[in-house]
């Protein structure tokens, strides 16, 4: 059983910055991949960027150079850098934890506009 709480989001221009976090408790944490998603208004899901327990990551095309995921075992935290945001990086992005079963966060809000 794994507990996430995503903070970070918020309301930020076209180019600005936002650094999401993601806490994680009630399992060990380090045995996980952890990774971020998406939901645009009207659009599906979508994988962001996800970082294995040996710390290999992966990204959408979409957020390749822009984006930044990492993790901290000993905070039992993961995070999402997100760099020179555009209008179309507005969803709800949710932290997910996987190894035999999906876990999810409750979501944060990003909203980029001018």
């Amino acid at each position: 059983q794994v507990q996430l709480v995503e903070s970070g989001g918020g309301l930020v221009q076209p180019g600005g910055s936002l650094r999401l976090s993601c806490a994680a408790s009630g399992s060990i944490f380090n045995r996980y991949t952890m990774g971020w998603y998406r939901q645009a208004p009207g659009k599906q899901r979508e994988l962001v960027a996800n970082i294995a327990t040996n710390e290999n990551s992966n990204y959408a095309d979409s957020v390749k150079g822009r984006f930044t995921i990492s993790r901290d075992n000993a905070k039992n935290t993961i995070y999402l850098q997100m760099n020179s945001l555009k209008p179309e990086d507005t969803a709800v992005y949710y932290c997910n934890a996987r190894l035999f079963r999906n876990y999810w966060g409750q979501g944060t809000q990003v909203t980029v506009s001018s």
